[in-house]
């Protein structure tokens, strides 16, 4: 697939299935988020592979978390948050690795996970798979990340849920003229 063609059909897709990226795909998808712009060259990421029966233990890090939180959660709502991470065959938890440096501050570092992240979810879509980038509580959650065997000072920019797309769906057109503004000075 053509670069342009690639970006230009990028879609979130929610319903995956089997197959997902592995192997030489799986190394292709991940050489290229080590791509992304990188300040200082301080490569702030690292990349959880989570698939097969591990998807099942961080669903059920997310109950215990939202236990944490709020005790009476219900046997149907705890279920339901365990569910979460069977949504595709595989998960890539997309992390950034914060340093110290007297010329890169955190939030260029976040960019750069987040570059990375994208990177992946581009080339994923042009070797033919299909995934969305979720993020939510637990991204942000101390616990999550500890249980993930993180550094306090790591973040979390997402979970890329990946695999074939059930059903296809629609692009919504957008116009960079909307969000594009010539500026003089």
């Amino acid at each position: 697939m053509h670069i342009l063609e690639a970006v230009f059909t990028r879609n979130s897709v929610g319903k995956l299935s089997e197959p997902a990226p592995r192997g030489e795909d799986l190394a292709n998808i991940l050489d290229a988020a080590v791509r992304a712009n990188d300040h200082q060259r301080l490569r702030p990421w690292q990349f959880l592979i989570i698939e097969g029966d591990a998807r099942a233990k961080l669903g059920q890090i997310f109950v215990d978390v939202a236990l944490q939180r709020d005790p009476t959660l219900s046997a149907e709502k705890q279920a339901d948050i365990a569910a979460k991470t069977q949504r595709a065959p595989l998960i890539v938890v997309v992390v950034a690795k914060i340093q110290e440096h007297p010329k890169v501050p955190v939030i260029e570092q976040v960019l750069s996970a987040g570059g990375a992240a994208q990177l992946i979810m581009l080339t994923a879509h042009g070797l033919g798979f299909a995934g969305v980038w979720r993020t939510g509580d637990m991204a942000y959650d101390a616990g999550v990340r500890q249980r993930l065997g993180l550094q306090e000072s790591d973040q979390i920019v997402g979970f890329l849920y990946l695999g074939t797309a059930l059903a296809p769906k629609k692009l919504t057109e957008i116009d960079h003229k909307e969000y594009t503004v010539v500026w003089n000075g």
